[in-house]
């Protein structure tokens, strides 16, 4: 028995949402940009996201996989040799929406999704945290130093105190 999709339905039967995700796909790709309905590009976002991942492993059989689901092959070409190569140091969230305000026919809520081809600019950790992060790693280094020595030094305390009643025992 077929199980229901979770989240919104975008009309018509389970093939021709996974035909109108396509679609929605192919055309992602090829503008890098499309204005369409909230619900149809919060569906779309997941399945978009997944042949980006697909695009960056590049291999053979990922090529096939996405083929299979959007079934033309410029719009698979260009995924795999121009989007993918803009996305590769990015880890995840290839995909952007932006709210746009509402249709004019049926009020129905409008946005833009759009691929994030801006390169990944690493964070450079702020000073606090790199001194916290370098402060916490170097006590923890000298910290077993540290345990050695003092019980050197409770021997040594021991044995003196040993010592000295036999000295003053001898020196009486």
């Amino acid at each position: 028995m077929p199980k229901p999709t979770k989240g919104p339905r975008l009309g018509g039967g389970p093939a021709h949402e996974r035909l109108m995700l396509a679609n929605l796909a192919a055309a992602l790709f090829t503008h890098k940009s499309i204005k369409t309905t909230e619900t149809k590009a919060k569906r779309l976002q997941p399945v978009a996201e997944r042949f980006v991942t697909f695009a960056k492993r590049g291999d053979l059989h990922a090529r096939r996989r996405v083929l299979a689901s959007i079934g033309d092959k410029t719009v698979v070409h260009e995924l795999f040799t121009v989007i993918a190569p803009q996305v590769a140091e990015r880890e995840g969230g290839y995909t952007r929406i932006t709210k746009l305000g509402f249709r004019k026919g049926d009020n129905a809520p409008m946005v833009q999704i759009e691929l994030v081809l801006e390169p990944v600019v690493a964070k450079p950790k702020s000073a606090k945290k790199a001194a916290a992060a370098a402060a916490a790693a170097a006590p923890a280094a000298e910290a077993p130093a540290e345990v050695v020595e003092a019980e050197e030094t409770v021997e040594v305390v021991e044995a003196e105190a040993t010592e000295a009643p036999a000295e003053e025992k001898a020196a009486e």
